[in-house]
């Protein structure tokens, strides 16, 4: 057996090809990777239930009980039973995509950053198997993988209910644009808001490296992110005068504008954080990111 024949395995061990580091990372947090199926399914379990037999069975309620026309009558009685469970699905459907970006940021701060910082089992793969840079890039790399197409597939579902012609999404008023919940699950920062929560979770589990308080620094800053965008949004694009007013000045023209400054917004703070956390680790190892 030659010196070659014997380094090439143990180089290959050194560094793993990305195929390894990935099934790895989803063997690590397989539980997460469940629990992430599972919210897709149940949310669009939930739009495709709304879009069909749950809006049919609420639209026949509504007549049955003697009200008419395409608008709220405001002598009939609502919500009645099927009524209710349609409104009470169509909403926890759009508050599982709200939820999201305060709940990844959180796993991303204790369960996938600072557990493996405050127990040394990333400063062990290190040593013995990738480089701090590597087990960085594949920590963002892959729940980023999995959560783009799952929160596109909810929004897609989301914005067919949205703007579907059923009457009873008329009858019940609950799909205005500028409501938070609705603007934010409607296009493209349902993406955004998780890919910028997961940044600041690991930034902040390599700042903290500790498992319950990098958890809770990370919950609180992506809280305060949703919550300064929250404020900021009608100044986001200017208003013209004397435009009929839906929001803050804003008419429905104004949700794409509004919701691509945002989301740019939002990436800008992704990739910033991105950065930072590459330059903690950086400065934490001494290791060239």
């Amino acid at each position: 057996m030659t010196a070659a024949t014997v380094g090439a395995p143990a180089a290959s061990r050194r560094f793993p090809e990305p195929r390894g580091l990935l099934l790895a990372l989803l063997r690590l947090h397989r539980t997460a990777l469940w629990f992430w199926l599972g919210l897709v399914a149940v949310a669009a379990g939930a739009l495709l239930w709304g879009l069909g037999p749950g809006a049919d069975a609420a639209w026949a309620e509504y007549r049955a009980s003697g009200c008419g026309g395409d608008s709220p009558d405001l002598g009939c009685d609502l919500p009645g039973p099927a009524l209710g469970r349609y409104e009470t699905v169509v909403a926890c459907a759009s508050g599982l995509l709200a939820a999201l970006p305060v709940l990844t940021g959180a796993w991303a701060g204790g369960a996938l950053i600072g557990r493996e910082l405050e127990s040394g089992t990333a400063e062990l793969a290190w040593t013995q198997s990738v480089t701090p840079a590597r087990w960085l890039a594949a920590k963002l790399a892959v729940p980023a993988l999995l959560l783009v197409p799952g929160t596109l597939a909810i929004t897609l579902l989301h914005r067919a209910l949205w703007a579907s012609d059923s009457h009873v999404t008329h009858v019940l008023g609950w799909r205005e644009w500028h409501d938070d919940s609705v603007f934010e699950a409607n296009g493209t920062l349902a993406t955004a808001h998780p890919l910028a929560a997961l940044a600041l979770g690991v930034l902040a589990g390599l700042v903290v490296r500790r498992t319950l308080p990098a958890l809770a620094a990370a919950a609180l800053a992506v809280m305060a992110l949703i919550y300064v965008l929250d404020e900021v949004r009608p100044h986001l694009w200017p208003v013209p005068p004397g435009t009929l007013v839906l929001m803050h000045g804003h008419p429905a023209s104004h949700f794409w504008p509004l919701q691509l400054v945002e989301t740019g917004i939002v990436l800008a703070v992704a990739a910033l954080a991105t950065a930072t956390a590459f330059l903690v680790l950086r400065r934490r190892t001494g290791a060239a990111v």
